[in-house]
């Protein structure tokens, strides 16, 4: 095989369809924009979540509570995700990034307290539940705190 000889899958790919190029090719003189009207202009159209002029849903809806918009939500790593390390390893954040217990870490990871730990593991993480840092302690292992 060379080269020149490759080509895109059969159905794989298709050619953009030409607005405005006269009316032989269906989609000319308005070129799909119908007669008239907002969406007919240049730069119309309305922005997302608009209805019209009535009263938006996001603006109906009641809010309850307080959301604070500077929280650094944890990633949850729960007890039992820890038995893929070998006895007498550390566990940290980089540790389980590599062995794909966490697929991202923005801000810290909390372990949370369900299933069993039968290793002796020293694990670094930003907050550990109470049943999570006893059953790292009763495996013979150590939590603490970053």
């Amino acid at each position: 095989m060379n080269i020149h000889e490759l080509s895109p899958a059969a159905g794989s790919t298709q050619v953009a369809k030409r607005k405005g190029r006269g009316h032989g090719t269906g989609n000319g003189k308005t070129a799909g924009r119908g007669h008239k009207g907002q969406k007919a202009r240049s730069g119309g159209g309305v922005r997302p979540g608009f209805e019209g002029g009535q009263m938006p849903l996001a603006r109906r809806v009641p809010k309850r509570g307080f959301n604070n918009i500077f929280a650094k939500p944890l990633e949850t790593v729960n007890v039992s995700r820890l038995e893929i390390f070998e006895d007498g390893a550390v566990v940290g954040v980089q540790e389980l990034l590599d062995a794909r217990v966490l697929s991202k870490c923005v801000y810290g990871v909390k372990i949370l307290g369900n299933g069993e730990l039968t290793k002796k593991l020293t694990v670094r993480a930003f907050a550990f539940s109470e049943t999570a840092k006893q059953k790292i302690e009763a495996a013979g292992g150590k939590a603490e705190v970053v």
